[in-house]
Order: structure tokens, then sequence, then C-alpha cells
């Protein structure tokens, strides 16, 4: 298989879009491990295999080379680190002290350099790679989740510092995840109908599957990424429709009436996403938000 031999480690690979990546990686051929504080509720599998669990809290420095030095012991190597552990509550700047916040920049951009700098001598040795997972969210205001945001974005900027300051040894890329449906979808989006309705406001027209976001993750670390560094994927479905579109009149009785054949108005579209925009903390739903406080 493709990744035959290879060893990736995934953190906060325990449940959600972390363990979708891991999946995707075991169909894939590798060996991987998973990281978190807890361990998941079963095993993580795919194709009739297993990933190892290790527990550690990635915020310390210690424990991360701990496990580092772990898996240098029973495998012998490291290929590949996705740094997809991160999240954040829904809290407004003006809500709570300060120190709440630096603990979500803490988990979403420390905690994957503090990873990094552990794995990179291992990476360099097998000339693998690293794969942050980002977010929409560090691309464009980020309300309710600015800290998040802003951690984001600078993760995508580290990436691309690591990827000129580790070459050709290492290659660093990032993807830039939109909305994601988990098994947690239904504490943003509601149940089935409100989740098909968020869902709609996306171009492709449904929420991304873990399993997209795995596939992505996969393609970066395999040889057929070979010549990729520093780069920026972003796996969103389209991304957003622009609000203006909708509230501009110029095209605005073609678009009743398209509306109309379709069976839905955009102005039903445009609601549910001028909904998801504004709960941006949202937008990796099952891994970054309501499971912060159980990958970190």
């Amino acid at each position: 298989m493709e990744l035959d031999g290879r060893v990736v480690v995934v953190t906060g690979g325990t449940r959600g879009v972390g363990a979708g990546i891991a999946r995707s990686f075991l169909t894939a051929g590798a060996e991987v491990v998973v990281c978190a504080r807890r361990p998941p509720d079963g095993p993580v599998a795919a194709a009739g295999r297993e990933a190892s669990f290790v527990a550690a809290d990635l915020r310390d420095p210690a424990a991360v080379r701990d496990v580092c030095a772990g898996i240098a012991e029973r495998y012998g190597r490291l290929d590949c680190l996705v740094n997809n552990a991160g999240g954040t509550p829904y809290r407004l700047l003006g809500e709570g002290e300060v120190q709440r916040h630096a603990r979500v920049v803490e988990l979403n951009l420390l905690a994957p350099m503090t990873a990094s700098l552990a794995a990179y001598p291992l990476l360099r040795e097998s000339r693998g790679s690293v794969v942050m997972i980002g977010s929409v969210s560090g691309t464009r205001p980020s309300p309710g989740t600015a800290a998040y945001g802003a951690a984001k974005a600078g993760l995508e900027n580290l990436a691309r510092s690591m990827a000129v300051e580790w070459a050709p040894e290492v290659r660093v890329n990032s993807l830039v995840l939109g909305m994601v449906r988990t098994e947690l979808s239904h504490l943003h989006y509601g149940d089935e109908t409100g989740i098909a309705a968020v869902g709609a406001t996306v171009p492709l027209g449904r929420l991304a599957e873990p399993s997209d976001v795995g596939e992505a993750a996969v393609f970066l670390a395999s040889p057929r990424a070979g010549y990729v560094s520093g780069a920026s994927l972003l796996v969103h479905g389209g991304g957003e429709r622009p609000a203006f579109l909708d509230a501009a009149t110029v095209n605005r009785g073609a678009r009743v009436d398209a509306g109309a054949g379709a069976g839905a108005g955009a102005g039903a579209e445009t609601a549910s996403g001028a909904a998801v925009t504004d709960t941006a903390g949202t937008d990796t739903a099952g891994t970054d938000t309501a499971t912060a406080n159980e990958e970190d």
C-alpha cells in the first residue's frame, strides 16, 4: 500500500476529525499512533488494523519529548506528524480573563510548535513531513472565537516558516478546514434537518466528512506530494457564498426564479450561512469546538 512501513503520529486522534485522519493513514498502510490526554472510547481502527494510543498533554514539552522517544524506541522512525489537536469554546473577547484566551492560543499554536520541535530530529532522519490542521477561522474574522482564529492564522504562518527553515529534509504543509461533520455535529447544528440546512450553504452541498480531511492529509504525507512544501490546501467544499451576492438587487428576479425552480429560495440558505459565520467556532465541528477539552 502507499504508506507501507511509514510511521505517523496524529495528535488529538481519538475522535472526530483526528480519528478520521488516523483511519485514512491506517487504510493507506501506515503504522499510526494517536496521542491525546485521554484514551479513545474504543479502538481507532480501519482496514483490519488499529492505531496505538499514547497519553500526553501536548502543552508539556517534556511529555511530548517522551512520546517521541517512545516512538523512536518502538518503531525506529517517524515519517509524519499530523498536528490536529486543538479547539475552543465559544467565548467573546470581553468574557473571562485573558488567561482563558491565552490557553486557547497555547493549545492551538504553541502545542503544535512544541510537538513539531520534538519530532524534528526523527522527521529529518526519515526525510518526513509535518501536516498542520488549520481552519478558515484563521483566514477571516472569527467573532466569539477570536483567540482561536488568531492562533490558526499563526499556525499557517508557522508552517510556512518551518517549510523554509527545515527544507530540504522535512516538508511542512497545512490543511485549512471548513465545517466537518462528526459525532458531535448535533451540538452545533441540531438534528439532521439542521445539519442538512447548514450543509446546503456550502458550495459542494454538504459538510466535510473526517475521511475527506484524512485523504488530503495522506496525500500531503505521501510521495505524490514530494515537491509540495509550505502550501496551504483548502478543504472547505468551496468556502462560503459571499453575502453581498444575496444582498444585491441587480439579479434578484433571476435569483428568485431559480430558487423557485429548485424548491428552495436562496434567502433561506443565506440565513443559515449567516448563522454559521456568526458562530465561527464551529468551523471544524466535532474536533475544534465541542471536544476542545477532550483532545487537548
